[in-house]
């Protein structure tokens, strides 16, 4: 199911899920509008001898064909709610999650890590190298999101995070990740001319690891 990026987060599995239930129920749908459509184009094709007539409707079909798609679009939007409250809308305790800033501009990523009191904005917050992102394995973590300059967009595709930076606006995602590994961090909107380079790394590590790391670069 996690195709060619590994299931590395607690989202992984369920989105892959939603994003497979829908793949089959529109191509479902894709085969029979564009299979009726097909016989149609065959079946009432120009011929010889045989002359047009003008057919008024039928609102029996207008109605199934109104209401069955609009039932599949209604299933789909329940079977993702309890995905997309969990990713989008109920964060973790801060006093539980790694609370992390990370700006956005044209063409990098600067994260930056509480220091020695635990709290960010506060005089001791470390910054991590541009680009270069540690997080912890199995704990959550808390990305304060902002932009400098125009629509950037965070995208992790193996911790299934994605998320639109908006200039003057802070924006709070979650995540916690399940296996350790280097990962890409990649800009998923066009925004300017590197837009193709606004590329960074990301290490999941074990805490003891990440403690360490961080501990380097407050020195």
């Amino acid at each position: 199911m996690g195709g060619i990026h590994p299931e590395a987060s607690t989202f992984a599995g369920p989105i892959d899920q939603m994003f497979m239930v829908v793949l089959i129920v529109t191509s479902v749908a894709f085969v029979l509008v564009e299979g009726t459509l097909l016989y149609f184009l065959i079946r009432y094709r120009q011929r010889q001898g045989q002359k047009a007539a003008y057919i008024h409707g039928n609102r029996r079909v207008e109605a199934a064909w109104t209401i069955i798609p609009g039932m599949m679009l209604f299933g789909l939007a329940v079977f993702q709610y309890n995905t997309w409250v969990r990713a989008k809308l109920f964060l973790p305790a801060e006093s539980d999650a790694l609370v992390v800033g990370v700006s956005s501009n044209q063409f990098e990523w600067e994260a930056t890590y509480p220091g020695a009191d635990g709290a960010l904005d506060t005089a001791d917050d470390v910054k991590a190298p541009i680009n270069i992102l540690h997080f912890p394995v199995n704990r959550p973590v808390i990305i304060r999101l902002e932009s400098e300059d125009v629509l950037h967009s965070f995208w992790i595709p193996a911790l299934r995070v994605k998320q639109d930076a908006i200039p003057g606006r802070e924006i709070e995602l979650w995540f916690e990740a399940t296996l350790p590994g280097e990962y890409e961090l990649a800009c998923a909107e066009l925004c300017g001319l590197g837009h193709y380079r606004m590329r960074g790394r990301v290490t999941i590590e074990s805490e003891s690891e990440f403690a360490a790391w961080l501990a380097e670069l407050a020195e």
